[in-house]
């Protein structure tokens, strides 16, 4: 069985910090592409950033390029979202995602990730 496992989320006043984490089993995670997208209120769910299965490439949306970072361990089968200087705007539930695809690059889109997680909530209090 197939699990992402978020966690890290929680509420944090403008400027601060937070570190997601997603803890995958049940599958390959060193050979395999992750991402994390989020989705507010009444939104749509939209990318945030993607690491590709090397952990060579990365990739953000413009919204968060420069305040996020994403980056893995193959060890601990745990992809982390570091998030920086953030702002209102970043509250929503974060979700972490795996491509089925073995040896895959940056995903951009939802389309191209087939396992998701549950979603941790991130409050951002301004």
């Amino acid at each position: 069985q197939v699990t992402l496992v978020e966690s890290g989320g929680g509420l944090v006043q403008a400027g601060g910090s937070l570190r997601l984490s997603c803890a995958v089993s049940g599958l390959t995670f060193k050979n395999r592409a992750m991402g994390w997208f989020r989705q507010a209120p009444e939104k749509e769910r939209e990318f945030v950033g993607g690491i590709s299965w090397s952990g060579g490439n990365t990739g953000y949306a413009d919204s968060v390029k420069g305040r996020f970072s994403i980056s893995r361990d193959n060890a601990k089968n745990t992809v982390y979202l570091q998030m920086n200087s953030l702002k209102p705007e970043d509250t929503a539930v974060y979700y972490c995602a795996a491509v089925q695809v073995l040896y895959y690059t940056v995903g951009y889109t939802a389309r191209e990730y087939t396992y998701w997680g549950q979603g941790t909530q991130v409050t951002v209090s301004s």
